[in-house]
């Protein structure tokens, strides 16, 4: 296969980003975007290379989430907690535990979307806006080379389910 527009020698292009996303009930579009383009800058990493935002099911119906996700032009898929709960995240929380049922939502939704072989590029982070507590938290990796959109661990689009948007 011949590659069009990069020189001899030149590095490959990046795999895709994929964004992991923890939320609480409420959270808005602004503050997601928000805390991914915060984050992105932060690491030096482009929005451009963003493939998809990942989340727990239990929230990807989320409106805020949903928004983000269309704004930033990428789909939002929603993985089971008992899946996400499955991966060894490096800053569980019990706050998630309570409310969903896996101890990471953020750096597990980011890693199982990502594949095997992905990379945990940027730790969770959360939101901090002015006055309250933050709603949001999100976590950064790299999908291998070999992983393509939607070929991450086992997750259902949120635009493909029924209560998406509800």
């Amino acid at each position: 296969m011949e590659v069009i527009g990069r020189g001899a020698g030149s590095p490959p292009p990046a795999a895709p980003l994929v964004i992991g996303v923890g939320a609480g009930r409420g959270v808005s579009a602004g503050e997601v975007l928000g805390l991914v383009e915060a984050t992105l800058t932060e690491a030096g990493l482009s929005p451009r290379g963003v493939a998809e935002l990942a989340t727990v099911e239990a929230r990807a119906g989320e409106a805020g989430l949903l928004t983000a996700a269309e704004r930033l032009g990428v789909p939002l898929c929603g993985y089971a907690a008992e899946a996400l709960a499955a991966v060894e995240v490096p800053n569980p929380s019990a706050a998630p535990l309570t409310a969903v049922g896996t101890a990471g939502v953020a750096e597990a939704a980011a890693l199982l979307a990502a594949g095997p072989g992905g990379q945990l590029l940027v730790p969770k982070r959360k939101s901090t806006p002015p006055g309250r507590p933050g709603k949001a938290t999100c976590a950064v990796a790299r999908r291998p080379a070999a992983v393509k959109s939607g070929q991450g661990g086992q997750r259902r689009p949120a635009v493909d389910r029924p209560d998406a948007g509800q």
